[in-house]
């Protein structure tokens, strides 16, 4: 076999997402965002469940991997409604924290040329170890970029769903030809 075959392809693109999802994941962790950190650990296991299931040809882990992959693709839909305020959401709940925290996304404070400043709270408005934070001349908003890394992971997502069906054809095929053997 020639290295551009599907299942070097599908080996590349775990690869890939694995890369994907550790960066993911880390600006994630910064912004203490409880739900997609146990998303994302979740989706590292079965990718590298799926990476396993490619080398050591084993299509049942890769049918784990793919049916992963259509639940992976709905929660990065579910996170780009969120973050675009479809249907009722709101960026600005405590959902991705799991209402145990006040904390936001990473990039609403630190995104490509933000300007922060931290104000001190009003005194009708005080609340207890709040402060205040202003953020001002962003490039791009931070909902922009949660949604661009949703998207990356959607496309990531849909071609090695294609990518694993082909694989698991292709193993089955090897199977049944060996057993007529």
């Amino acid at each position: 076999m020639g290295c551009c075959t599907g299942r070097c392809s599908l080996i590349c693109l775990c690869a890939l997402q694995l890369l994907s999802a550790l960066e993911r994941q880390i600006f994630d962790f910064l912004g203490f965002q409880w739900a997609p950190i146990l998303g994302n650990f979740l989706h590292i296991i079965v990718v590298i469940l799926g990476l396993f299931g490619t080398i050591q040809y084993r299509p049942r882990y890769i049918v784990v991997y793919t049916v992963w992959t259509a639940l992976w693709v709905t929660w990065n839909v579910f996170i780009i409604c969120f973050y675009l305020e479809v249907g009722g959401l709101s960026k600005d709940t405590d959902l991705m924290t799991f209402n145990i925290s006040v904390h936001r996304s990473w990039w609403r404070e630190h995104g490509p040329g933000c300007v922060r400043r931290v104000l001190p709270p009003s005194a009708h408005g005080m609340m207890d170890d709040y402060t205040y934070v202003s953020v001002t001349g962003c490039f791009v908003d931070f909902q922009y970029l949660e949604v661009i890394h949703s998207a990356v992971q959607i496309l990531l997502s849909l071609v090695g769903f294609v990518y694993a069906c082909y694989v698991i054809s292709i193993f089955m095929e090897e199977e049944d030809t060996c057993r007529n053997k």
